[in-house]
């Protein structure tokens, strides 16, 4: 059997020292930002930047195992439209610690004067702000035993407001708090988050972080699947690895960064990185054109019996749909500097074409009470402000509703669930405050959501009628 080539560091790993601690090693940051580093490293740079891995939730537990057992080494995989396939071995990760096992191991990380950069992928619900009021919630019990207790931390911002206390007390500079998560605004909410906790603590400590410790803003992309039985068996049969959780993505990547650290960051320009003095553009367009459009062609792709991205867009009356969808939402956006939207837009097909990604439309939906408020209803209120039609925004929403009254609950992952169905099955899904704010109560948008979903729930097909 002849197997496929691997592009191996080449670089030595025991030259590469630790850098960056980064919470929430998952797929999608090995994938994206410890890739970034891979190859900065490839070119003999970054030396000085490896990333420790840090874990605070059981489930954390294998992912250590996993690692650890391969010297944190892992095998990447770019899947292409083609089938064609691009594997390398990324070794920019150098050591990993399940904090629950040694808090104190991982507090003594993360005063290193070595470690400048603190990155975090915690989910968007991690941060623990209140959907409402956009508030941090210091009342929810892992948070109030760490404000009770903030010697012992065990969540990300107790041991990072620890760390950073430390730091202070013995003079070693602060790091930066970098959040890698799908977020708008991300840096604004780490911060806020950081601070408020760290106000319930030392309020002198809170207002030495607001002034003393950098919190870059930044827009993440790629799409990057869970990692299967058949994806290990596939690397081990193609390249001859046996790796116990490789990572799978597709071959486009996008980084913007805003440029703002407290004691220096990696050369990420040279791998690729748009280093930026305001994120905000690139933010928005990402969030208003592709995560939306992830939510657009998730219900009405499950509701007419789809089960993969690729297969849905395949269908023309939901390609029509998306870019209907798409027309309504590019008009809210911004300049975006060197961007050209309608190559954008079209890159975005090609990616969902992409048979070989299996990204699964369940998948867009986890959460949706937390991504719909986010990637779809920002447009709907800017275009209701400026006098336009919002059709096809109150369409995806009337799809949500349905796919909600419809499917079986036990197969939806969303923290509200039990909210929305009440509300769904009351006939008053726009009366979900905690999601809609105020526009329950604006007459064009309830008008045209009520008869977007008297078509969809009478026939999902029909929705593709609007307009």
């Amino acid at each position: 059997m002849t197997l496929e080539k691997l592009s191996l560091p080449t670089y030595r790993r025991g030259d590469i020292t630790p850098g960056i601690a980064h919470i929430g090693v998952g797929n999608f940051h090995r994938s994206h930002q410890a890739m970034y580093l891979n190859q900065l490293m490839n070119r003999g740079l970054a030396q000085d930047w490896g990333i420790v891995g840090i874990g605070l939730l059981p489930g954390d537990v294998r992912m250590r195992d996993a690692l650890a057992e391969q010297d944190y080494r892992y095998t990447l995989v770019e899947k292409y439209s083609d089938g064609a396939t691009k594997a390398q071995t990324i070794g920019s990760i150098v050591g990993y610690l399940f904090a629950p096992d040694d808090p104190d191991s991982a507090l003594h990380l993360l005063t290193s004067p070595q470690i400048r950069i603190v990155s975090l992928t915690i989910t968007e619900g991690g941060y623990n702000i209140d959907r409402a009021t956009g508030e941090f919630l210091l009342d929810t019990p892992a948070i109030a035993a760490d404000i009770q207790h903030p010697e012992s931390p065990t969540t990300a911002f107790g041991y990072i407001t620890a760390a950073l206390k430390r730091r202070r007390e013995t003079g070693i500079p602060p790091f930066t708090v970098m959040s890698c998560d799908n977020l708008p605004g991300n840096g604004h909410i780490a911060k806020h988050a950081v601070t408020a906790f760290a106000r319930a603590v030392d309020p002198d400590l809170a207002n030495w972080i607001e002034e003393a410790v950098a919190f870059p803003n930044s827009m993440v992309d790629r799409i990057t699947p869970m990692t299967t039985d058949a994806d290990r068996t596939f690397v081990t049969e193609t390249y001859g690895i046996v790796d116990a959780w490789p990572v799978m993505c597709e071959p486009f990547t996008q980084w913007v960064l805003e440029d703002r650290f407290t004691i220096g960051r990696p050369p990420y320009e040279n791998a690729g990185v748009q280093i930026v003095p305001d994120v905000v553009p690139y933010e928005l367009m990402k969030l208003r054109l592709l995560n939306a459009t992830h939510q657009a062609m998730a219900y009405i792709g499950m509701l007419l019996g789809y089960t993969y991205v690729h297969e849905a867009v395949a269908d023309i009356r939901i390609e029509r749909f998306l870019r209907d969808y798409l027309e309504e939402a590019r008009v809210t956006l911004p300049p975006v500097p060197g961007v050209d939207l309608d190559a954008y837009i079209e890159e975005l097909f090609v990616r969902y074409r992409n048979p070989y990604i299996a990204d699964t439309l369940t998948r867009l939906a986890v959460d949706a009470s937390d991504r719909i408020p986010k990637f779809v209803l920002p447009s709907v209120r800017d275009n209701l402000a400026a006098g336009r039609d919002v059709t096809w925004g109150a369409a995806v929403v009337a799809t949500w509703a349905e796919y909600l009254r419809v499917s079986d609950p036990e197969t939806i992952v969303d923290a509200m669930l039990d909210e929305l169905l009440r509300y769904v099955f009351a006939g008053d899904f726009l009366g979900c405050e905690a999601v809609f704010g105020e526009l329950g109560h604006n007459e064009q948008f309830v008008a045209t959501y009520e008869s977007a979903l008297a078509l969809v729930a009478s026939d999902p097909s029909s929705i593709f009628r609007q307009g």
